[in-house]
């Protein structure tokens, strides 16, 4: 694609307002995408980021202002309009069928047919309804070309990594028609290679004439690959302009709306595995813990009033081993033992002995997303309620149970209770997770991810609400793909390669470049 030598920008939006429900989230916007350009867009969860790129991708219209896409007016109607304007969103959840083929998930549902050369279309002397398989494979070898993915167009998604998967879904924005490229998150499932890859790919498709919409809560990432940044708090635009005028601690700072000294809480070292006052019992014991293929003779304390994290590449069974902890995977050897007591059963019976799981994907694992707040974080605590003999519920101790856990997770008070998830930012739907959770007052907390696609506004009061946790006696297990996160909070770290532990730091030993060597398959025996 030929880079244009119009000046106007790519994306102007001009003093566009969108409420919901009565409740602004949008107010009075304006600023503008520049061609061949790649521009961050940042703000706390809730800021209104999304809703600006529904706005530009079709899924919703603005109740005041305006929008152009290279230099048209852009009212569209659908999706599909959209698309048509040249506008390709690639979202955070990706929309892959994984038991289709690359090729099948690249032109779905627009395939070459059998008498016509072009996809989408029935031109052609011949008219059969039938898919041109040939023609499919050397379109889809093309795409995959462009974003240098090396696989067969055959592949099932199924089988391919996070990585490989983020690429087939840039993939089907580069067909020529796309002149917009919004990417939602498009890292949070990603290694450092796989972003790396990722990063050079966008670069490219600048170079070519692409207008990149970057949003990311990974400031780190956004300052290093945009060359602009548009910054949103509380649905107004707070700074725009060359990345090289927003040094990280004025980002932070605008976004959050005060400053940030701190991207982590300060946290007093301890010794590792150190019970509580007053206590001698590990919260949870790992002993010779394996599963073919999975885990490898895994053994470990977690201390209560502990935070151990645990590092590792993809791949590496950080969550597998979680897994089995909760219950959800077997195990052929080893045990697991809670407070001195084996722990057995599937995941019902080890919440009622107090494990608690905070799954890697929240959206799919973790929440109803179309249920309330409160049904939400009620599930896990229902039978608590429920008043004998007939076990009727207890609805104003619900109530109020959900009214403090609101309070100690700090989730948003423009939520109501009867709100349903699905309409939440991404760090406040964390937080009915982990009110869901914590009302069951666990002994252990398992959580795989807990701060993924949420602003940093948001993880901090995630860190600060685990070392309270961790303080009342709580065994805290963290899993992360950040070293920086893991080195922030945690009293201990275990590093995981290959289904095996192949080294363990307590805070005062904490040294990112260690960790990593740990975690790469070349510093196994």
């Amino acid at each position: 694609m030929e880079a244009s030598q119009n000046p106007s920008p790519a994306v102007s939006f001009q003093d566009v307002s969108k409420s919901f429900f009565g409740v602004k989230v949008l107010n009075g916007v304006s600023f503008e995408v520049g061609r061949s350009r790649i521009t961050g867009l940042v703000g706390e969860n809730g800021a209104g980021k999304s809703t600006l790129m529904n706005l530009l991708g079709g899924n919703l219209r603005p109740d005041s202002g305006s929008l152009e896409v290279l230099g048209q007016p852009h009212l569209p109607a659908s999706p599909e309009d959209a698309r048509a304007a040249g506008i390709a969103f690639v979202h955070q959840e990706l929309n892959l069928f994984p038991n289709l083929t690359i090729a099948e998930n690249l032109f779905l549902p627009a395939f070459p047919l059998l008498g016509n050369g072009e996809p989408g279309t029935r031109g052609g002397s011949l008219r059969l309804p039938f898919i041109d398989r040939s023609r499919l494979a050397a379109l889809a070898r093309g795409r995959l070309a462009a974003v240098g993915l090396d696989r067969d167009p055959a592949t099932p998604v199924g089988q391919l990594s996070a990585g490989e998967r983020q690429l087939v879904e840039i993939a089907r924005c580069v067909d020529g028609s796309a002149k917009v490229v919004i990417l939602d998150e498009p890292t949070t499932s990603l290694s450092a290679a796989e972003c790396g890859r990722l990063f050079a790919l966008l670069r490219r498709m600048r170079d070519d004439g692409y207008a990149l919409i970057y949003i990311s809560h990974a400031l780190g990432d956004v300052l290093g690959l945009c060359d602009d940044l548009v910054v949103l708090r509380d649905g107004e635009l707070v700074g725009r302009g060359p990345v090289a005028g927003f040094p990280q601690e004025r980002l932070v700072s605008l976004m959050v709306g005060r400053e940030l000294k701190r991207l982590y809480p300060e946290r007093a070292e301890r010794s590792g595995a150190e019970p509580p006052a007053g206590g001698s019992t590990p919260a949870l014991e790992v002993t010779g813990l394996s599963q073919p293929g999975v885990t490898h003779d895994i053994t470990f304390t977690l201390g209560a009033g502990e935070v151990l994290g645990i590092a590792g590449m993809m791949g590496a069974g950080r969550s597998e081993l979680a897994r089995i902890l909760f219950g959800l995977d077997p195990h052929s050897a080893g045990e697991i033992r809670l407070a001195g007591k084996p722990l057995r059963g599937g995941p019902r019976e080890r919440i009622r002995q107090g494990l608690a799981f905070l799954t890697e994907d929240r959206r799919q694992e973790g929440l109803c997303m179309e249920a309330s707040i409160a049904d939400n974080m009620a599930l896990v605590t229902l039978a608590r309620h429920g008043r004998t003999p007939v076990r009727w519920l207890d609805l104003g101790g619900i109530a109020e149970a959900i009214r403090r856990m609101r309070e100690a997770v700090r989730l948003s008070p423009k939520a109501s209770d009867d709100q349903a998830v699905r309409t939440l930012s991404g760090g406040n739907q964390q937080k009915v997770v982990l009110g869901k959770w914590l009302l069951a007052e666990p002994a252990v907390l398992i959580l795989d991810e807990p701060t993924r696609g949420i602003d940093v506004g948001a993880r901090f009061e995630i860190y600060q609400l685990i070392h309270r946790l961790a303080d009342r006696g709580t065994g805290v297990l963290v899993i992360s793909s950040e070293i920086e996160e893991l080195t922030g909070i945690c009293d201990r770290i275990l590093v995981l390669c290959g289904g095996r532990i192949t080294a363990g730091f307590r805070r005062g030993e904490f040294d990112r470049e260690r960790i990593l060597a740990a975690a790469l398959p070349s510093s196994r025996s």
